[in-house]
């Protein structure tokens, strides 16, 4: 099988990694709308080689868009005319938009997935082999997709170690918009609220892994992540709300002094570590 991959950097050089490993695939192919990022895909061997799209669509089997998600809804209808027997999937963390941006006459070629991995990182430097390995693949609307091209995507996913779940594309917005952009956009506000009130010399001197660990997520592509929050507006301001309520509950109980409230409220919150 032959896979072409959209997108060289994190996601898409890593996937390179993990396929070039794989017996079931004969020729990894990359592309990226950066010059630099193909020679280093080239230089770090993420991908065997480098061809345009319109090569991409003769050639391969699977073709995998690992860009960002105004940048797949974008590239999706270039899509039309490809032949019946290629798969495409779209590996973005929003789906209801981009579903809705595929063009009919290749609906049935479409998978909508979000592998729940990744880091802080960007870029094809950032890649690496294991990053799917256990991470879970949510796979949307897949009745709406053909059967070959689903059970071809299921037996991809298997192979790279992955846990598959299907649900819809407005489920799997709602669930990532609490799970996966929340926190982020909950991360970046307090970075900025940090930096505003804090010089660099006591941020290094006094953060603990406490703080490292809600900033991590922070050191994420702006670019990428602005992209997400358009795409999944509605859900994300909902989710914001609310983590208000529960941040103004806090407040409340704090500025209260209601000690033993607020050790009820976090012993309620601390129950999380029965399912993480």
């Amino acid at each position: 099988m032959k896979i072409g991959i959209v997108g060289l950097g994190l996601i898409g050089g890593s996937l390179g990694l993990s396929l070039k490993n794989e017996k079931l695939i004969s020729c990894v192919s990359g592309m990226d709308l950066s010059k630099e990022h193909e020679k280093q895909a080239m230089q770090l061997g993420l991908v065997h080689e480098i061809l345009t799209l319109e090569q991409m669509k003769q050639k391969c089997d699977m073709i995998f868009l690992a860009i960002p998600v105004e940048g797949i809804i974008k590239i999706v209808k270039e899509f039309e005319g490809i032949g019946e027997n290629t798969t495409i999937i779209d590996l973005g963390s929003t789906k209801q938009k981009i579903i809705e941006a595929v063009p009919e006459s290749i609906r049935q070629n479409f998978i909508p997935a979000h592998p729940m991995a990744g880091t802080e990182y960007s870029g094809p430097t950032a890649a690496f082999s294991g990053l799917f390995k256990d991470a879970v693949v949510a796979i949307c609307d897949f009745k709406e997709s053909g059967e070959m091209h689903v059970k071809r995507s299921v037996e991809l996913f298997s192979h790279l170690g992955m846990k598959i779940i299907f649900m819809s594309a407005a489920e799997h917005d709602h669930h990532a918009s609490v799970i996966s952009h929340l926190p982020h956009a909950i991360s970046f506000s307090l970075a900025s609220s940090v930096l505003k009130k804090e010089n660099k010399k006591n941020i290094i001197a006094l953060s603990g892994t406490g703080f490292n660990g809600m900033i991590r997520i922070a050191k994420s592509s702006p670019v990428m992540w602005t992209d997400i929050f358009k795409q999944n507006k509605q859900n994300l301001i909902n989710s914001i709300d609310l983590f208000k309520k529960e941040l103004d509950e806090c407040e409340n109980l704090i500025k209260n002094e209601k000690w033993d409230e607020l050790r009820e409220w976090m012993s309620e919150a601390r129950k999380i570590r029965e399912i993480l």
